[in-house]
């Protein structure tokens, strides 16, 4: 059984971004300002990736409660949008738990994030760009990397 765990969101299903309203919108309790350690955000085409690695981060983002009616079929549809499937190795991101921060109150969490998978990590690590501040929203140039539906 999978665990009902909010989502550490940080790129295109933050609010206001094109995702968020599509997947997100009217399927939430609750929006919380908050922060991944333990990875740098890169560039990626059309939207960022989290790259794990313990001495970076943190990364920004949100922290996203589904409503309890939306929780299964809101975790369908994000692994459907990150297109992930449990064990392939094609998968350009890995749907994993980690512990976030509230920015609010410092408090922690456990939230289902999307990370890049090992093959996508290593290309970024070793030619990618980061987004420095580890925040997409704030990111140089972020419409044209946002890719739209």
């Amino acid at each position: 059984m999978t665990p009902r765990l909010p989502f550490f969101v940080y790129g295109t299903l933050r609010p206001g971004r094109h995702n968020h309203a599509a997947h997100l919108l009217g399927h939430v309790a609750t929006e919380e300002p908050a922060e991944m350690p333990g990875a740098a955000l890169y560039a990626g085409p059309g939207h960022p990736y989290a790259v794990e690695n313990p001495e970076a981060g943190p990364v920004r983002g949100e922290l996203v409660t589904a409503t309890p009616s939306a929780h299964a079929p809101l975790l369908a549809a994000l692994d459907l949008l990150e297109e992930y499937v449990p064990g392939d190795p094609r998968n350009l991101y890995e749907r994993v738990v980690r512990e976030v921060t509230r920015t609010a109150d410092g408090a922690t969490a456990l939230a289902w994030v999307y990370v890049a998978a090992p093959r996508v990590a290593a290309r970024l690590r070793a030619s990618g760009t980061v987004i420095e501040g580890g925040d997409w929203s704030k990111a140089p140039g972020l419409r044209r990397l946002e890719k739209h539906p």
